[in-house]
């Protein structure tokens, strides 16, 4: 099947350095991208689709999202990571999900995703108490009917809760800390078996589109041995590797108070940072850990939207950049966000970095951060030689967007507009290896109005029953206050490694 989009205005993201958009005809041969180039001829294609006034450009990678937090959109106010957990993660027990709940939940994000031109995403997915191979394949099986590219993660905590924060086990009575231990930690040798199984089943599967993550949730809430072991699997079975570090201040004192050192500086002595490792956040992190992430070819998925959200703080992203850590964008999870939309992820990366020097030359322009939502995403996902880009033999994952619209009339510079003018609202057609799912503003492969009905109905009932975590959560909440309050304090006192 060769397919031409003809007449369109190309914004390739082919070079590092900032390239115009330019005008340019894109010719695909089954799943990719066979020649860009003006005036191509339609007679050597089977479909043409007229894309004068259309703007084409890769499909963006939302290198960090959590679906199952699909329920929580705009449930609950600002609250700290410490404290947010208590309330989404339902980590003293609860029910799972079925697998058809499972299913409409991740639809649900896919769509949202699709329609504002994120083709590609890595979904951290944690069920409570554990993922199951059931639960995994419905996630899988999501985004193959939806026709997107995901990494989909299993993601694990082999630690009690209240070990993974400092003071904590000193602070909660017993009676509190026994509702932590009703869901045993899951043991190394049931995580790796696991994981075996997941590669085996869906790794490569959707005719390449899907992909297994290793992602152990944070170096302080999994043991060193199962970090080591697992990044050491990630390097063999060739899956990528998924971690949250230095989200938070709290993290910070962790680090020092649990290991004496960062908690970059324990991944590095572990062997567990390395060019397949992705790192959510990396917010309270030092010149030292920057240069050590740089130097082990890691890559940052920031995050700023969320880090906003919950007060965690603001990522340095020109040190990273400066250093050469290759840094991608991801909107987290939509308890913390509240939507699956990168376009405001980019603008709220563009501005709020204003904030960290008044040296103007100094903060980001639109195309680094279009990079990190195109090339950036695609590396951190390893997908960086498939897709970020547009340009013959790359796969063709590419948006189509509307230039009759508010957002770029007139048009002054497309790059600037796409960052800080655009909120999805302008996406018209949408590609992902070489199909069509997304086309007059409406996903192709799914009955949208259908999918909305069903998880209305399903997620409706799951959160009747959420309703019981939440009276735990709020019994619990005044623990995690005061050692939360405590480590700001230690934080603030530069008492913590590195501060």
């Amino acid at each position: 099947m060769r397919t031409l989009l003809s007449g369109g205005t190309v914004l390739s993201m082919r070079d590092r350095a900032a390239v115009a958009p330019e005008p340019a005809d894109v010719l695909i041969e089954d799943d990719r991208i066979a020649e860009v180039a003006p005036r191509l001829a339609a007679e050597a294609a089977d479909r043409v689709i007229d894309a004068s006034d259309m703007l084409l450009m890769p499909g963006m990678v939302n290198a960090h999202i959590h679906t199952e937090q699909n329920s929580f959109r705009g449930r609950y106010p600002g609250l700290p990571l410490e404290v947010l957990m208590l309330y989404a993660y339902p980590l003293t027990g609860a029910a799972p999900l079925d697998a058809e709940a499972i299913r409409l939940r991740t639809m649900l994000a896919g769509i949202e995703s699709l329609k504002s031109g994120v083709t590609s995403i890595l979904d951290d997915v944690m069920e409570v108490p554990t993922q199951g191979l059931e639960q995994l394949g419905s996630v899988f099986r999501a985004y193959d009917e939806i026709g997107m590219r995901a990494n989909v993660s299993g993601h694990v905590i082999n630690r009690p809760f209240f070990e993974t924060i400092p003071y904590l086990e000193d602070t909660l009575p017993a009676s509190l800390k026994e509702r932590f231990l009703q869901v045993p930690p899951l043991s190394l040798d049931a995580y790796m078996d696991f994981c075996g199984e997941a590669v085996a089943r869906f790794h490569a599967t959707g005719n390449g589109r899907l992909r297994y993550v290793v992602a152990p949730s944070g170096p302080q809430r999994c043991t060193e041995e199962l970090l080591g072991t697992v990044a050491e699997f990630s390097r063999t079975a060739g899956v990528p590797f998924h971690i949250h570090i230095l989200e938070t201040r709290v993290q910070r004192v962790t680090g020092s108070r649990l290991y004496g050192k960062s908690l970059i500086q324990l991944m590095a002595d572990l062997d567990a940072l390395h060019e397949m490792t992705s790192i959510a956040h990396a917010i309270w992190i030092d010149d030292a850990d920057i240069e050590l992430i740089a130097s082990r070819g890691a890559s940052v998925a920031h995050n700023p939207i969320c880090n906003l959200r919950i007060g965690s703080g603001v990522a340095p992203l020109r040190a990273l950049l400066s250093a050469g850590v290759n840094v991608a964008l991801g909107t987290d999870g939509i308890s913390s966000n509240d939507s699956c939309r990168l376009f405001d992820v980019m603008k709220a990366a563009g501005i709020v970095h204003t904030l960290a020097t008044d040296d103007y030359d100094e903060w980001p322009t639109a195309h680094e951060i279009l990079w990190a939502a195109t090339r950036g995403g695609a590396r951190a996902l390893g997908l960086d030689r498939e897709i970020g880009s547009i340009e013959p033999g790359k796969k063709a994952d590419l948006v189509a967007l509307d230039l009759c619209t508010p957002s770029f009339v007139p048009v002054n510079d497309l790059p600037t507009q796409l960052v800080y003018a655009e909120n999805g609202s302008s996406v018209r057609l949408v590609m992902v290896n070489g199909e069509i799912v997304v086309e007059d503003g409406a996903c192709t492969k799914v009955d949208e109005a259908a999918v909305l009905r069903e998880a209305r109905t399903v997620l409706g009932e799951f959160l009747s029953r959420h309703a019981r975590v939440e009276d735990e959560a709020r019994e619990l909440e005044p623990y995690l206050r005061a050692v939360y309050e405590r480590c700001l304090a230690e934080h603030r006192s530069g008492l913590a490694v590195g501060v």
